[in-house]
């Protein structure tokens, strides 16, 4: 049995992997596929990669292609979700900020440097004209440093995906202003050039599996069900997600990594362009 770490946000879009390890399928074929949840995120993800703390992480798109440029010894070996990320962008229930236009200038709640809270606060900015040299961050780590954060006024606004948001806007402790989805595929899943030299083979049979299994999660009796009870979200909100939502099976294409560095390049949230082959490997 090999042993494989993984790691992803505790979030619905990664049920499929939970449900192939309780499954046993990863281990029917000799791997132990071991999976922990960072609730903290993109940012920290990138760390673990960099440290060698994981093998494989289920990654923001734009944050592991930042990290990838700036030096992490790992290679997108493919798209996990083809749809984009759908941002919500939240104040505080009893926020003065009532419209988009208001948030210009004011400081953004993010998880850690580096991470997609981060990255499209500013892909944010510049769709709206602002000057993105004003965006000024306090690191919240999770969703409740976020909350803590908006609601004693130490920040004022929190970017964050829509649905798994949604609780704390029913419960009127966020309120949302707008959403803002990305301009690309939301996941990938990157791996450690060290676990791609060693392990091959091992990694080809992973994403095997999980595509496998993502090609007919939305065919699972009663998913929606799951999802709602499993993440604490309304029935009718899940259901509406799954509509939104298109798992992928298909390696990322030199086309939309060059749409995501020009982006990057143009905010300069990146120095320089890399080459497909130093970002991307095809298995």
């Amino acid at each position: 049995m090999k042993t494989i770490k993984i790691v992803g946000v505790p979030e619905h879009f990664n049920l499929p992997w939970k449900l192939a390890i309780e499954n046993g399928d990863f281990k029917d074929v000799g791997i132990d596929l071991q999976w922990t949840d960072i609730p903290e995120g993109t940012g920290k993800m990138c760390q673990m990669l960099r440290n060698g703390e994981t093998d494989i992480a289920v990654i923001l798109t734009e944050g592991i292609v930042k990290d990838i440029v700036g030096g992490n010894p790992s290679k997108i070996v493919q798209v996990y979700v083809e749809s984009p990320l759908i941002w919500g962008i939240h104040v505080a229930a009893a926020s003065k900020y009532k419209k988009l236009s208001d948030l210009e200038n004011s400081k953004v709640a993010i998880s850690r440097y580096g991470s997609g809270s981060q990255l499209m606060a500013y892909v944010n900015a510049n769709k709206e004209g602002w000057n993105v040299k004003n965006l000024k961050f306090e690191v919240v780590n999770t969703i409740d440093g976020a909350v803590k954060a908006l609601t004693n006024g130490v920040a004022d606004y929190f970017m964050w995906e829509h649905f798994m948001t949604k609780p704390l806007v029913d419960q009127g402790i966020f309120r949302i202003i707008v959403d803002c989805p990305t301009p690309w595929p939301s996941f990938v899943i990157a791996v450690r050039d060290e676990a791609l030299h060693n392990h091959p083979n091992i990694i080809t049979q992973i994403l095997e599996i999980i595509n496998s299994n993502s090609l007919n999660f939305k065919e699972i009796p009663s998913i929606d069900k799951t999802l709602a009870e499993k993440y604490h979200q309304k029935i009718e909100d899940i259901q509406k997600w799954l509509t939104l939502t298109e798992w992928s099976q298909e390696s990322l294409s030199e086309k939309v990594l060059n749409k995501i560095q020009n982006q990057l390049l143009e905010l300069k949230i990146v120095e320089k362009k890399v080459t497909f082959m130093e970002i991307v490997k095809v298995l």
